[in-house]
């Protein structure tokens, strides 16, 4: 199995400005440097963490996701992090994962956060995905998700387990902290990309995106700074890991009620 090659871009959010935001990846797509097999962007990233999804919500043929079609064509890599979508009546805070083949895969944030109200104007997610690129099995999950684990469990022997966020200053030890803890309990590479700056209702933002490998070790992290970087995950090394110390063997077996 060949290695998987990894971009995350941790920037600012214009707030409610999707045509801003879009422009701005637009620029840091543009400054990738070399070639990579998945760009991640944070959770909203055409919005900020928004409250109002009635005026800014997009349709599945919207804007948003022409652009990430186009773009994954045009880089060669999957795209992915979380818009606000509209279906049936309902919105969602929902996570796309544009091939560059035009062809995608979605997943709608499970655990909303009731701090904010995003229970209130959201529908949460019934549905965990694990998604294939390249051989390696992806779990793909957002922001609040993160301090849940049994819905992050690897029962499925996924190698990546993937958060996009937009996770404030203030609680950053907190995503840290958990990060590390999600990549040694699942024995798997976990990367979680957050944004950085000031949002629309005040709340600061500093980043700390990273990468943590599958023993805990922090391979990437960056905070307070607009930061684009590429990291190469190493396939082989989290097998020999996962075979000599086979601790997922001994997991507990359980059922999530939605």
């Amino acid at each position: 199995m060949k290695n998987l090659k990894v971009t995350t871009i941790q920037s600012t959010l214009s707030w409610e400005d999707r045509d801003t935001n879009l422009k701005n990846f637009s620029t840091h797509f543009d400054n990738i440097s070399e070639p990579t097999d998945l760009i991640i962007l944070p959770e909203m990233f055409t919005t900020g963490f928004s409250m109002n999804p009635n005026s800014i919500a997009e349709k599945m043929d919207g804007p948003t996701m022409q652009w990430m079609a186009v773009n994954a064509s045009k880089k060669n890599a999957v795209i992915t992090g979380s818009i606000i979508i509209e279906e049936n009546g309902k919105f969602y805070n929902r996570l796309i994962w544009m091939r560059p083949d035009e062809t995608y895969e979605t997943y709608n944030k499970r655990h909303l956060f009731t701090l904010a109200g995003e229970h209130k104007k959201y529908t949460k997610g019934t549905e965990r995905k694990i998604i294939d690129l390249n051989g390696w099995k992806i779990c793909p999950l957002i922001c609040y998700d993160l301090r849940f684990p049994v819905w992050s469990r690897n029962t499925e022997a996924y190698d990546v387990l993937l958060y996009v966020a937009n996770w404030p200053e203030k609680r950053i030890n907190a995503w840290s902290s958990l990060l590390v803890g999600r990549a040694v309990e699942n024995q798997c590479y976990t990367i979680g990309v957050n944004r950085v700056g000031t949002d629309g209702v005040g709340l600061n933002y500093n980043g700390a995106t990273s990468i943590i490998s599958f023993d805990g070790a922090m391979m990437y992290s960056i905070r307070d700074t607009e930061e684009i970087q590429t990291t190469t995950l190493n396939y082989e090394t989290l097998h020999q890991f996962r075979t000599k110390l086979a601790f997922l063997d001994d997991r507990d077996h359980f059922s999530v009620e939605i």
